[in-house]
């Protein structure tokens, strides 16, 4: 299967560029990262809290059997509506440290628009342990999930 996420990493940057085009109208789109019930759905995550708006926070947590597996919290440094979330973003017990993500939103047509993530790591070092887990094939995942949540709603 062609994964539609796409996820550039650069030899010996501490970056990661993400892009993925969505059949899906800018409007919406962003909803699915600002409304929690949503990003839910899509991330198959719990979210204990998503403050957005400058100087918000959030706290993401997935559990298996009781047990929580996956906790992740940060800072939202900017919320400009249809145009960019800029966050910090910690996976609580990785080796990765915190990362800034700086997502951008845009409208390609009526019905289409794209979402690019650039996240800059501490280190070339960080991103490596990154892309040694299933990153890719995590995002891509969730990316699909969302369009198809979001299809539904439409």
């Amino acid at each position: 299967m062609q994964q539609k996420t796409i996820v550039t990493a650069e030899e010996g940057k501490q970056e990661l560029i993400i892009t993925r085009q969505f059949d899906l109208p800018l409007e919406l789109l962003f909803k699915a990262h600002q409304d929690p019930e949503l990003v839910e759905q899509w991330m198959g995550t719990k979210v204990l809290k998503l403050e957005n708006k400058k100087h918000g926070s959030y706290q993401f947590e997935t559990s298996h059997k009781g047990n929580v597996v996956f906790r992740a919290n940060g800072t939202i440094h900017e919320f400009i509506p249809n145009e960019i979330i800029i966050r910090t973003f910690e996976m609580e017990n990785a080796d990765i440290g915190v990362q800034l993500e700086f997502l951008e939103f845009e409208k390609l047509t009526d019905n289409t628009s794209k979402l690019t993530i650039q996240i800059i790591y501490r280190s070339v070092e960080h991103r490596a342990i990154q892309l040694k887990m299933p990153f890719e094939y995590g995002i891509n995942r969730a990316h699909n999930q969302l369009q198809e949540t979001l299809s539904n709603l439409q």
